[in-house]
């Protein structure tokens, strides 16, 4: 995984520029860009974002629970032991049909990449190493992809066209995605209005990355080729939390297909994310829902702040390439005896021999160089707040780690926040005097092989260049506190093109009938089903997310079953168990629906819940009513009224305390834990309840 960096300064208050997150129904002031007097008034998150023009879409990826890949006869599945060949490969762009390179492959082909591939005989062929052609597309994945059109009201295309869609960073040896749009067009129910789907794809999984250093990035092909579904919806939502919200609620509406893998890695989703006068900017590969939040309001602000930095750097006279001056000198040898670690040719050496780093691998060409770059006019900008508590020196950080391959933390220095050493500001004075600096500009440092300075160079001067024009097209990375850092510049058009090794698919109405008919009922209609039974929210969405619904279903179907009692039954009870290590996973169905079948003839076995199923997982292959008819459950034992009074003199003894029946007090729940404990699952728990009142002497 791309590092993130430590490049630059840490962010503060700045007149005129947000830094903070928005206390919700707080004072916030809001974006001087959209309010010039930068008044302080009271308003609510929604209108907040409102006020910024703030606007989020979604792109997330699921598995597919298929046995084979999808464009060949490998088995779908994921392999973490030592692989059986290693290939090293290089990437080169190609024109379009239009004769045009994508932006997005000429900065991949920048990077300079070695790309290593680890390879397991048994799950990757020649298709994958891009030797032979595809196989004719998995119909299986297809058939899964419409079913999750037709979930989501999708207008289904007569034929599937495959396309390639170009990928230079090496995540697919081949250098392209195949992807077919299915449907197109759909809706799904959101928050009292309809979230929009722009379309449903099927394409082929990448490789997982293994490690990415310097001009070095090894994949594992394990999971490249498997099918994945795409929704994409339209950019409707309008603050952080209805993102992650409309993440998890897409998330349902896979899962309901029931042909969706789960677990860590099996879903990705790519949130959208601009502001007014702002551009879409993609951060890329969120692995949890309850990550998005503080990533969108990180990338809200940011924008925020460099369409503030925009308007700072015209006030500047700075408006395009022409106008910014950037110039460089070799200082190396200036460094020869600093205290500063990173800038020695020594340390340097010490540093590649620790980390074993090899020349046409990680390491790129020339000989060892520390780069200054003056850069004309801009003092004040390297500092200038970004993200929350982070800068634009980060942002110049993340371009040349990524496309210069210098990835030795800190990545770069500059003179508004230069390192603390002993002659520290003695060797900046230096440095600034070395490039005839004046008060007005800025400096930055850069180190590692010479060649890579130089890109270094050119990628500092191209981010000023994009800072200019306000907020770049951009592919970002995230991080855990909700920060991103620079991944690659947004793909455009002009890297989809038509896959013409691979015909077309025709769909016809009666496959698309046959697949609407088992299809299974829409996680919405099912949460609203269930909420009429009583069931939180929580519990209903954990039933979907997690395939207890279905279980659910088939238990409350039988005669006599209580829907919500079933419900908390699978989706707390059963959930507390598996937690502490009971397999109640391993209960067939058959016996859940036993179970059910009984508690409908005889309620109070909801009681013996805990009971039950631990004897059930225990002997799964058993039939319940043997379990009920060995403990005695579902009847009440003669005399149990003389047991439960035993109970309740028993914890008047021990409390040493008349009391009275009070369910709230601390005499009746110890006389009621005393008597449920030998009448649980046989005597319904109200009338043991009622027998205490009345022997404590607190009856009602």
């Amino acid at each position: 995984m791309r590092q993130k960096n430590s490049g630059g300064g840490r962010g503060g208050e700045s007149a005129g520029i947000l830094v903070a997150p928005p206390p919700s129904g707080l004072s916030v002031p809001l974006p001087p860009c959209y309010n010039p007097t930068v008044k302080t008034f009271t308003i609510e998150a929604d209108n907040y974002y409102q006020a910024l023009g703030f606007k989020s879409g979604l792109e997330i990826h699921y598995q597919l629970l298929t046995e084979r890949k999808l464009f060949c006869r490998c088995p779908a599945r994921k392999r973490n032991d030592p692989p059986d060949a290693v290939i090293k490969r290089h990437m080169r762009p190609t024109l379009s049909e239009l004769g045009e390179y994508d932006g997005t492959a000429l900065m991949e082909f920048k990077t300079k990449k070695n790309i290593i591939y680890l390879l397991h005989e048994d799950n990757v062929c020649t298709y994958e190493m891009d030797d032979t052609p595809p196989f004719l597309v998995n119909q299986e994945a297809v058939d899964i992809a419409i079913e999750q059109c037709l979930m989501l009201g999708c207008d289904i295309v007569d034929e599937v066209h495959i396309a390639r869609k170009q990928y230079l960073d090496g995540s697919i040896p081949t250098g392209f995605q195949r992807t077919a749009i299915v449907g197109v067009n759909g809706r799904l129910p959101f928050r009292g209005r309809e979230l929009s789907i722009t379309q449903v794809s099927v394409e082929e999984d990448s490789c997982r990355e293994v490690s990415d250093e310097g001009h070095l990035i090894v994949w594992r092909t394990d999971r490249l080729g498997m099918p994945l579904i795409e929704t994409v919806t339209g950019p409707d939502l309008r603050t952080p939390e209805e993102v992650a919200e409309a993440i998890l609620l897409i998330g349902r509406v896979c899962r309901s297909t029931r042909h969706v893998r789960v677990g860590m890695g099996a879903s990705r989703q790519d949130v959208n994310v601009s502001v007014r006068g702002g551009r879409r900017v993609e951060i890329k590969g969120v692995p949890r829902a309850g990550w998005a939040p503080a990533l969108v309001h990180g990338e809200a602000v940011r924008q925020v702040n460099l369409l503030r930095l925009r308007d700072e750097l015209h006030r500047r006279g700075f408006r395009g390439a022409d106008d910014l001056g950037v110039e460089s000198a070799d200082v190396t040898e200036m460094f020869t005896g600093s205290a500063y670690d990173l800038l020695r040719r020594e340390a340097w050496e010490r540093w590649v021999a620790a980390e074993e780093r090899r020349p046409g691998f990680e390491l790129g060409s020339g000989p060892f160089c520390v780069r200054a770059i003056r850069l004309k006019g801009l003092a004040g900008t390297l500092s200038w707040p970004t993200q929350p508590e982070l800068t634009f020196a980060h942002e110049l950080a993340g371009r040349v780690r990524v496309v210069a391959g210098l990835d030795q933390r800190p990545i770069l220095l500059h003179s508004e926040k230069w390192p603390d050493y002993d002659g520290a500001l003695s060797e900046l004075r230096r440095l600034r005097r070395r490039l005839h600096c004046s008060e007005d500009d800025a400096l930055v440092v850069v180190w590692g092989p010479k060649e890579d300075t130089h890109t270094a160079e050119d990628e500092i001067r191209l981010r000023y260049v994009d800072a200019t024009d306000g907020v770049p097209h951009e592919t970002r990375q995230p991080f855990p506190d909700g920060s991103t850092d620079f991944e690659r510049i947004l793909p455009g058009p002009d890297r989809m093109y038509p896959d013409t090794d691979s015909p077309p698919t025709r769909v016809t109405r009666e496959r698309v009938a046959g697949l609407q008919a088992t299809l299974a009922e829409p996680p919405w209609q099912r949460e609203e089903r269930y909420c009429r039974s009583g069931v939180p929210a929580s519990v209903s969405h954990y039933l979907i997310r997690r395939g207890g619904a279905d279980l659910v279903d088939a238990m409350a179907a039988e005669p006599g079953v209580d829907l919500g009692r079933t419900c908390f039954l699978v989706g707390e009870r059963a959930l507390a168990l598996r937690r502490s290590g009971v397999a109640v996973d391993t209960i067939p169905l058959e016996r859940w629906q036993e179970l059910a079948r009984l508690a409908g003839r005889r309620p109070v076995l909801w009681e013996a819940w805990n009971e039950l199923l631990r004897a059930m997982a225990a002997t799964p292959e058993r039939a319940v009513t043997e379990v009920v008819a060995e403990r005695r459950l579902g009847e009440a034992p003669p005399g149990w009224e003389a047991q439960a009074a035993t109970a309740a003199e028993s914890a008047r003894a021990a409390m040493d305390d008349a009391g009275d029946g009070d369910d709230a007090g601390p005499l009746f729940r110890l006389a009621m834990g005393q008597a449920m404990a030998t009448l649980r699952g046989r005597v319904p728990g109200a009338a043991v309840a009622e027998t205490l009142r009345r022997t404590l002497g607190g009856g009602r």
